[in-house]
C-alpha cells in the first residue's frame, strides 16, 4: 500500500515508517501537526508531540518526500477514551490534514503512526482513518518497549532527548543526549521506578536527526537552549528548544561535484501547508464513508426465531423460513434478517450498542465481502457507543438444512457495562479488525473473543504450512488478545471452539488436535516458569467441521474466557469425564443416573458464577439411551435414527443438562444460551429436530415448575458437517452447548450459600 506517515519528529514515528517498508509498503508522503505560534515548543495536547517542530520541516529534504503540515487550531475537547467527531477538537485537525493529503494524492490507502501503548491516540487515528476510508498501520502497537528501544538503536535511529518529565531524568543532564547514550539509564529507571523505556508514559520525548529513511541528508543540531517548565525537585520538566541546525548531505547520494554544496537539497524541498478551520464543520467534508442501505420493511417475509431471556441478557437467532420462495440472494436475505433482529432488539428495549457477540453464518463464503458490506451498514461505530460487538463468521450447510442463505445469532445485555477491544490498525500484535467487529468483548466476567484465524498480524496473510501451523498462529493471536484483559487462554478459557474446514485432509485432522493440546501445555509450562499464573486449568474443547472459513482458512478458533479477578479463589472445575461424578437430582422420563453418563459430558463450573456444559451424543450413547430398541433398529443408529429415537435423545439431553445445573445450584433461568449442533447427514430434518426438542422442553416444563415454557424455541439449532470433542472423528450426532451465568443479584446470594 502507498502510505502517508504521521511524523512528530520522535523516534517512534520514524521507526514505524521503517517497519512499514519492511512489510512491503511504500511511504509516499509525510504529515505533521504543529503549533500556530512558531515560538511555542509544546502544546497542552493529549494527542501530539510538538517539541522539536522547528526541525521537522527538514524531513522533506532528508527523505525526498512531500511534507504536509497543519497548524493546530483545536484542543482536547472530547476527552473520553472512545472518540466521536467533535467540533473544535484537535483530532479534527488531523482529519483535515489527512483529507487534504488524500485529495492531492488519491493513490494513498494507509496511514502510519508510532502508537505503542496509548489506546487514546490509537482510537483517534483509527477514527480518522475510518472516516477517510484509509487503513491504519501501527506496527509498534503492544510491542515490548525494551525490545523496541534496542531495535531502534540497532537499526540506526539517531534521536536525541528533547523533553524530560520523570523522576531520574534531569533537564540539565539529559536533554540533547542520544537515546543510545541513555539506554542503560532508562532501563535502570524502569527497574527502580517502573518508567516506560520508550517514554510512552510521557517520561521523555525524542527528536530523530538521522536514520536509514534519511537517504539524502542528516540533521545536525548546531545550537539549542534548555527551557525549564518545572523545577520540581523529584521530577523536573524541561524541553530542548532548537536554535540553529543545518543539513549535511549524505555522500552516497551526492555526486563529487555536490560535496560541500547543498544547493541541490533546496530543490528537493516540498512542504505544503494545509489550511481550513476545524472550528466550523463542512457537513459534506466530515461525512463518514459508511454505506447506508434502504431500510424498507420485511413485507411478505417469514422468519424463524428462537430466544433466551434471563435477567440482564437476551440471546436470539434468526433466519428466513421458506427460503426458496422468500430468498432473493444472500445480500437481501442478510438485510431482511438484520432488520428483524434490529426490531426484536428494540422490542426488548435494546439496540446494537447492547449486543455483545454476533455469529454470522452464511451459505457461501464467496459472498463474504458483500455480506460484510451489508453488515457494516447496520452495525456501525455511531450506533455502538461502547464499541462494536465481537463476531465469528462461518460458512455452514444452510441450504442443505433448508435454512436459506443467512443465519444470525446475537447475544445482548441490557447493562451497558461491556468493555470492548477493537484495534483496527494493522500491527505486529494481533490481526486487526478493520470492519465493525471487535477482537473481544468483556461483560460480567465473560470474555467473548472473535473467531481467530491463523493470520500473520503485520501482513494479514494466512500462515503457510497447513492446518496445524494455522492453528498455532490462531492460538498465538488469541493469547495476545487475552493478555489485554490480564488473562491467558491457557488458564482462563472456559471453552475452545475450533472450526475445521472441509479442506483439511482427513489424515491431517489429528495434527490439529495434537497442536491444540501441545500449544496449551507449552504455554502453561512457560507461565509456570515465570510465575505469571498460580494455577493451571484445562478448558473444554469442541471441534466443528464446516464447509469453509473466511480467507479460505483451514481453522478458526473461538475461545470464551472467564476473567474475574477472584477466579483463582473460587474456581472449582471439572472439564473431563469423571466416573466418580454422581448427579443427584429429580428423575425425568424415567431416566436414572448411570456411570456412563459422564462419558458424553464435560462441564466447567465456577461456583456462584458460571456453569458450562457440553454434551456429545454419539452412536454409542444413542445405543445406550435406546437399549430397549436395539432389536428393532439394529446397531446402525445414524441411518436408523427415527423421530421416536430422537425424541428419547432430546429428553436425555435435557435430563443431563438439568442435572448439571441443579448439582451446581444453577437453574434454567440462569441460561445465557443453549446451542444444539447437528450434522446435516442426520436422517431427521432440522425443522423436525426443532419440533422434537421444543416439545421435549414443553413436557419438561410440566414436570419442572422452575422451568418456564415458551411458544418460541428456547435453543438455537446449528447445522454443521460434523462435531465432537475429537478432531479426528467429529462424529457426534447431537451436541448440546449450554452456558449459564448468575446475574449480579443471584451471584451475591450464591456467594453466601457457598460460604
Amino acid at each position: 500500500m502507498k502510505v502517508v506517515a504521521l511524523v512528530s519528529g520522535g523516534k517512534d514515528s520514524c521507526y514505524a515508517m521503517m517497519k512499514c517498508i519492511e512489510y512491503g509498503h511504500e511511504i509516499v508522503a509525510l504529515a505533521n501537526l504543529l503549533p500556530v505560534d512558531d515560538s511555542v515548543d509544546e502544546l497542552d495536547s493529549y494527542m501530539y508531540q510538538t517539541v522539536g517542530h522547528q526541525v521537522v520541516v527538514s524531513y522533506s529534504k532528508c527523505m525526498g518526500l512531500p511534507l504536509y503540515r497543519r497548524r493546530l487550531q483545536g484542543s482536547s475537547r472530547h476527552q473520553s477514551l472512545g472518540y466521536k467527531m467533535t467540533q473544535g477538537d484537535e483530532v479534527e485537525d488531523m482529519f483535515l490534514l489527512l483529507w487534504e493529503v488524500k485529495r492531492q494524492m488519491p493513490s494513498i490507502s494507509a496511514v502510519s503512526s508510532g502508537a505503542i501503548a496509548s489506546d487514546y491516540q490509537r482510537l483517534r487515528v483509527e477514527s480518522v482513518c475510518s472516516r477517510l476510508g484509509l487503513v491504519s498501520l501501527a506496527y509498534l502497537w503492544k510491542q515490548d518497549q525494551s525490545l523496541l528501544l534496542e531495535e531502534m538503536i540497532r537499526h540506526g535511529i539517531m534521536a536525541v532527548i528533547v523533553k524530560v518529565a520523570a523522576i531520574g531524568l534531569d533537564p540539565s543532564k539529559h536533554l540533547g543526549k542520544e537515546i543510545s547514550q541513555l539506554q542503560s539509564h532508562l532501563h535502570y529507571l524502569n527497574g527502580l521506578y517502573g518508567i516506560n523505556v520508550c517514554g510512552e508514559g510521557g517520561e521523555y520525548e525524542s527528536l530523530t536527526l538521522d536514520c536509514a529513511l534519511f537517504k539524502f541528508a542528516r540533521i545536525v543540531l548546531d545550537d539549542f537552549e534548555v527551557v525549564l517548565h518545572s523545577s520540581d525537585s523529584i521530577a523536573p520538566v524541561g524541553v530542548l528548544r532548537p536554535l540553529a541546525f543545518h543539513l549535511e548531505a549524505k555522500n552516497l547520494i551526492a555526486s563529487s561535484d555536490d560535496i560541500g554544496n547543498n544547493d541541490w537539497l533546496e530543490e528537493m524541498n516540498s512542504v505544503h501547508e494545509v489550511l481550513g478551520d476545524c472550528l466550523h464543520f463542512d457537513p459534506e467534508l466530515h461525512h463518514s464513508f459508511d454505506l447506508v442501505f434502504d431500510m424498507k420493511g420485511n413485507k411478505g417475509q417469514k422468519f424463524h426465531t428462537s430466544k433466551i431471556k434471563m435477567d440482564g441478557t437476551f440471546s436470539m437467532c434468526c433466519w428466513l423460513q421458506d427460503f426458496c420462495s422468500n430468498s432473493t440472494g444472500l445480500d437481501n436475505d442478510l438485510k431482511c434478517v438484520l432488520r428483524r433482529i434490529e426490531s426484536e432488539l428494540k422490542e426488548q428495549g435494546f439496540g446494537w450498542e447492547n449486543v455483545l457477540y454476533v455469529h454470522l453464518y452464511i451459505s457461501n463464503m464467496d459472498e463474504f465481502a458483500k455480506a460484510n458490506e451489508t453488515y457494516t451498514s447496520f452495525i456501525t461505530q455511531e450506533k455502538c457507543s461502547l464499541g462494536v460487538p465481537s463476531r465469528s463468521t462461518l460458512e455452514l450447510p444452510l441450504l442443505e438444512a433448508s435454512l436459506g442463505r443467512v443465519y444470525i445469532e446475537v447475544l445482548a445485555s441490557n447493562k451497558l457495562t461491556k468493555r470492548v477491544l477493537h484495534v483496527q490498525s494493522i500491527s505486529c500484535w494481533a490481526p486487526s479488525c478493520i470492519g465493525p467487529y471487535s477482537q473481544a468483548t468483556l461483560h460480567s466476567g465473560m470474555l467473548y473473543m472473535a473467531g481467530q484465524l491463523g493470520l500473520d498480524p503485520p501482513t494479514m496473510t494466512l500462515c503457510k504450512g497447513g492446518a496445524a501451523i494455522e492453528l498455532q498462529q490462531a492460538l498465538v493471536n488469541s493469547e495476545a488478545v487475552a493478555k489485554c484483559f490480564n488473562c491467558s487462554i491457557s488458564t482462563n478459557t472456559v471453552i475452545f471452539v475450533v472450526y475445521c474446514s472441509m479442506s483439511i485432509p482427513s489424515s491431517e485432522r489429528s495434527q490439529v488436535q495434537d497442536q491444540q493440546e501441545m500449544f496449551i501445555k507449552q504455554l502453561k509450562v512457560l507461565q509456570a516458569d515465570d510465575g505469571s499464573f498460580s494455577r493451571s486449568l484445562d478448558p473444554v474443547i469442541l471441534y466443528i467441521l464446516v464447509p469453509d472459513l473466511p480467507k479460505r482458512a483451514l481453522v478458526e478458533v473461538k475461545p470464551i474466557l472467564y476473567s474475574m479477578e477472584d477466579m483463582h479463589i473460587q474456581m472449582e472445575i471439572t472439564t473431563h469425564p469423571s466416573h466418580s461424578c454422581t448427579i443427584i437430582h429429580q428423575s425425568y422420563w424415567g431416566f436414572q443416573h448411570d456411570s456412563w453418563h459422564s462419558d458424553c459430558m464435560q462441564k466447567y463450573v465456577i461456583p456462584g458464577k458460571i456453569c458450562y456444559t457440553l454434551l456429545c451424543i454419539t452412536d454409542e450413547v444413542v445405543a445406550k439411551i435406546c437399549q430397549s430398541c436395539v432389536d428393532s433398529v439394529g446397531q446402525n443408529w445414524n441411518s436408523s435414527l427415527t423421530g421416536a429415537l430422537m425424541d428419547k435423545v432430546s429428553k436425555f439431553c435435557i435430563y443431563l443438562m438439568d442435572g448439571v445445573l441443579v448439582e451446581n445450584s444453577f437453574t434454567w433461568k440462569d441460561a445465557v444460551y443453549l446451542r444444539i449442533y447437528y450434522p446435516t447427514t442426520l436422517p431427521v430434518p432440522m425443522h423436525k429436530l426443532s419440533v422434537i426438542f421444543n416439545d421435549a422442553f414443553h413436557e419438561f416444563a410440566k414436570m419442572n415448575l422452575d422451568f418456564e415454557s415458551r411458544d418460541e424455541p428456547f435453543f438455537n439449532i446449528v447445522p454443521v458437517i460434523g462435531c465432537g470433542t475429537s478432531a479426528k472423528s467429529m462424529d457426534a450426532l447431537i451436541t448440546c452447548e449450554l452456558l449459564a451465568q448468575k446475574c449480579e443479584e443471584t451471584d451475591a446470594r450464591a456467594q453466601e450459600i457457598w460460604k
